[in-house]
Parts: structure tokens; C-alpha cells; sequence
């Protein structure tokens, strides 16, 4: 890419891109775009609505069935990622893509031709603290990538793709696992490359308050088809979500009026260490009634994870107990507790909530091995399996081509609500609901938001674990701000200001505030 970018010049161009997985899901239907340099332009639709596919064509990730690539009014095409580097495209994408054990600046210089076959680590060092100091980066070359955070990760990310000379970069979902301060700072930086010379930057997004915050121009997907372009002065939030899933979106929901009913859960100085051996949930003592949702407010990474793991089963209480309708089920198994109707959504959808690999139905198939109803003396009866698979399939809404689709095709939202489905309809007393919406577009995170409400009106209790303030606040009968593994309080929705559980996240906390 030639080195003089005149502002507002159409850098890169697609005409009428086609892509179609296996089973016949269409992911891109005949796609026109147009970026410009020097302006941040946002693509906004639901999940499964075609925008990693289409950053994926963008940077040589994937091929497509049909249409063309221009760069400055050149065709091209990427027959891989490093014929788009060699083109000044970085990308940033949604899952990390660093080697943990090495180095920061190992990691950036992995690969890359500027090191030579000699490394000139006094030069490197050099270039790269250049670097950071023009955009503001602040970061630790020499640590570890383990030791970093999420929003630490995604920088490195970053800062690899501009020390490779990338004028493009493409940014897909680059918050979804961040903080809010960490995806405050991150847009704040992304103004400022937009800027320099950093010529352009797709922003592949669902969250509309960041659109709004960075973006010069919105283009909306639906189901693989561009359904709207706009500047983004001229949009409002509630158009832009309508456009995106087809239907006027509900942003508040009225919390039933349930009356509490007897104590399902009881949790007594509980305590569990993370997967370093260090303290990750320290004393903690909370309880939840039936029709109750509690809500346990905090910054990643300040035990929730280890206290949902421990509630489900999953990892060891130091110590303490826990009482579930009266029996004490602290070193119960994960099989014990799904038998007495607790139900657990992790934060993790593939991986430990579902199986890639697996279809639809053999995914459902793992929460009825023990259900003589479907299984009898070791024999699976596929009938019945199908049967209440295609059922639950279709009222949880999963959109796939048949419950015989491998998981790993479907969308974010739609891995979900898969996830949803085989544990809601199973879970008869306690639903732990561990980030249930995190990284979900406007409509699925709506749907999930009914589903724990449904739950709640069936006299369930509910444990919802969230990093959005908002939704703890919408939807939860009281709340309890976490911060270093310990409840700072735990006080009724109505009495819970935002600003004062905020300021409870995040350890800013000071008695009469």
C-alpha cells in the first residue's frame, strides 16, 4: 500500500460477497461495502449475522464462494492472512491469538519479518516503546502474556498489527471480554489511530453505545444481507436495533412482582482458591429464596468465576458450606446437584458449555444421559432424544439448519441459546447463570434477560453473575457488589444506586456515599 492516504479516499472496496458454511447456512449473501480513510466505520448486526465472516474474506482467513476485493480501486485476492498483511491490513480478532508462555514483545515479533535472523532485541525494544508512546499504550514488554489481563491481551494484539505496518486494521468484537474501563480506554485510542495514519478502521461490533462513541458511519447486517447504511449522527439507538434484528427491541424490562417464597440456598463463610492456588472468594455468606434473583455485580476476575465453579460443582470449597434446601451439598458432585434441580450456565459457552464438535442433539443428549427416560439400561432411544431436542430447539429459538448441525457453526447468540435450552428445561430450583449475555447482540441478550425473569416467575431462585451494571440492576430482587472476593454489601434493588454499586466494583467505596 502506497504510503500517501488522502482523507475520506475509498480505500477498500467489496462487491457482492458469497459465503455459505457446510449445511447450508449462508453467512454472506452477495455483500457491498465501501471504507474510507480516516474514519471509523462500524458494522452492527446480530450474531450470526455475517460480520466475523466477512472480516475473516477481509483478512485472508477465509475465501469466499462469489465476489471481489478492491484496495484503492485494485482488485485483490488473499489466498491467506499474510497476502492481507503484506497489503497493510491487520486484524485484532474476537478470541486471542497469542502464545501465553512468551513474552509481550515475543509475541509481537513472532513471525515477523522486520526481526531478521538475527534479533536486534535493543532495536526491537526501541521501535516498540516508540510505538506505545505515540498512541498512549501502556504496557510491560517484558511480561508474560499470562499475567496480563484481557484488555492488556487485546493491546498486544494490536500493537502487533501496527509494528507489521498495517494501515488497515479491522477490529473484530474488540470489547467483548473487556471491562468497562478497559473498553472505555480501548475507544478512547481508537479515536486517536483513526487520526494518524492509520487509514481505517471496520469495527465489527453489537454494542451500540460503543457505535455511538466512535463511530463516522454505520453499516447494519441481517442474516448475511446489508440491510441499512447510515451515518451515525443521523441514526438513533433504537433505529439502529430494529434494523438489526427486524422488530422493535425492549432496553428495560418490567421485573415480575413475585412474592419471595422459603430459602433455597444458604451459603455459609465460603471460601475457594483460583486455579494459581491463591485466594479467590474469601468468607463469603449469602442466601436466595424462591422467585429471587440476586445479583453479584463486579469486574471479571474478582471471584465470580471460582464461586460459580464451586456452587456447580466444579471446583473445591476451602471452606465454609452449602445448604441447598436444607442439606448440606458442599462436596456434592456436579451429577448430585443437577438431580436436586440446580442448573448452571457458564461463562464459557464452547468448551464447557457445549461441544463444537457435537450436533445440536448430542449436545442436549449429555443433560439426559441419567434420565431413564431416555436412556434405559445403557441404550439411548434416538427417538425420544430427537424428539424433545427439535422441541426445545425450537423454543429456545436456536436458528440452525437441523439439530443434526455441528455447535461450533452456530452463532454467539445462538450457542447461548442452545446452552439455555438444555439446562432451563432441566433446572427445577436453582439457576446459576454465570455472565449469561456477555458478548450477545441487542435481541439475544433481550430473549436470555426474559428467560431468568420466566424463571424467576416459576419460583425459581436465581444466582445471575454480570459485569453489566445495568443488567443487575434491571432485572435482580437484591444485589450483591463483589470486589477481591468479597461482598462489599448486599442490599435490596430499590435501595441500590448505580453510581454507589459502581463505586462497590470496583473498590472506590466509601461509607455515606
Amino acid at each position: 500500500m502506497q504510503d500517501q492516504i488522502m482523507h475520506g479516499e475509498t480505500i477498500l472496496e467489496v462487491r457482492g460477497l458469497t459465503k455459505i458454511y457446510p449445511g447450508g447456512v449462508v453467512a454472506l449473501d452477495h455483500v457491498d461495502l465501501e471504507f474510507k480513510a480516516g474514519e471509523i466505520h462500524a458494522i452492527l448486526g446480530e450474531n450470526g449475522a455475517g460480520k466475523t465472516t466477512l472480516m475473516n474474506i477481509l483478512y485472508g482467513v477465509l475465501q469466499p464462494d462469489e465476489g471481489e476485493i478492491y484496495i484503492r480501486g485494485k482488485r485483490v485476492r488473499f489466498r491467506s492472512p499474510l497476502d492481507a498483511i503484506n497489503l497493510g491490513i491487520g486484524m485484532v480478532h474476537q478470541q486471542r491469538r497469542l502464545v501465553f508462555a512468551h513474552t509481550v514483545l515475543e509475541n509481537i515479533i513472532l513471525g515477523h519479518p522486520k526481526a531478521g535472523r538475527i534479533l536486534d532485541y535493543k532495536k526491537i525494544r526501541r521501535e516498540l516503546e516508540d510505538l506505545c508512546r505515540k498512541y498512549n499504550f501502556k504496557i510491560d514488554l517484558d511480561a508474560r502474556v499470562w499475567q496480563l489481563s484481557a484488555g492488556e491481551q487485546q493491546l498486544v494484539e494490536i500493537i502487533r498489527a501496527l509494528y507489521r505496518g498495517a494501515k488497515i486494521l479491522i477490529l473484530d468484537e474488540p470489547t467483548s471480554v473487556l471491562t468497562p474501563i478497559e473498553a472505555e480506554a480501548f475507544l478512547n485510542a481508537l479515536k486517536s489511530m483513526s487520526k494518524e495514519e492509520i487509514a481505517l478502521v471496520p469495527f465489527v461490533t453489537h454494542k451500540l453505545p460503543e457505535v455511538f462513541a466512535v463511530s463516522d458511519r454505520v453499516t447494519i447486517l441481517r442474516r448475511g444481507k446489508v440491510v441499512k447504511r447510515i451515518e451515525t449522527k443521523d441514526a438513533t439507538m433504537t433505529a439502529l436495533a430494529e434494523y438489526m434484528v427486524g422488530r422493535e427491541v425492549l432496553f428495560t424490562l418490567t421485573k415480575p412482582k413475585v412474592p419471595l417464597g422459603e430459602e433455597i440456598l444458604r451459603v455459609e463463610n465460603l471460601s475457594a482458591l483460583n486455579d494459581k492456588g491463591l485466594p479467590a472468594i474469601k468468607n463469603i455468606s449469602f442466601s436466595i429464596r424462591e422467585g429471587e434473583i440476586l445479583g453479584i455485580a463486579g469486574v471479571s476476575g474478582n471471584g465470580q468465576q471460582e464461586l460459580a465453579e464451586v456452587l456447580a460443582g466444579l471446583r473445591k470449597a476451602e471452606t465454609g458450606r452449602i445448604i441447598f434446601m436444607g442439606k448440606d451439598i458442599t462436596n456434592a458432585s456436579v451429577l448430585e446437584r443437577i438431580r436436586m434441580g440446580i442448573g448452571y450456565i457458564p461463562s464459557e459457552r464452547l468448551g464447557v458449555g457445549v461441544i463444537g464438535s457435537f450436533s445440536l442433539i448430542e449436545n442436549i443428549l449429555m443433560n439426559l444421559y441419567y434420565d431413564k427416560e431416555f436412556v434405559n439400561h445403557g441404550f439411548i432411544n434416538y427417538k425420544k432424544v430427537r424428539e424433545y431436542a427439535e422441541k426445545i430447539v425450537s423454543e429456545f429459538e436456536v436458528i440452525a439448519p437441523s439439530v443434526n448441525t455441528k455447535a461450533a457453526h452456530l452463532s454467539g447468540g445462538n450457542l447461548q441459546r442452545l446452552v439455555l435450552s438444555r439446562v432451563i428445561p432441566r433446572t427445577s430450583k436453582l439457576l446459576i447463570a454465570n455472565l449469561p449475555t456477555a458478548g450477545l447482540d441487542v435481541a439475544a441478550t433481550e430473549s436470555v434477560r426474559m428467560r431468568l425473569l420466566d424463571c424467576k416467575k416459576k419460583g425459581m431462585g436465581v444466582l445471575l453473575i454480570s459485569d453489566d451494571l445495568d443488567e443487575v440492576l434491571q432485572i435482580s430482587d437484591t444485589i450483591a457488589p463483589i470486589y477481591e472476593g468479597r461482598f462489599i454489601k448486599i442490599l435490596p434493588a430499590e435501595e441500590a444506586k448505580k453510581e454507589v454499586v459502581g463505586a462497590m466494583m470496583t473498590g472506590a467505596y466509601s461509607e455515606g456515599m
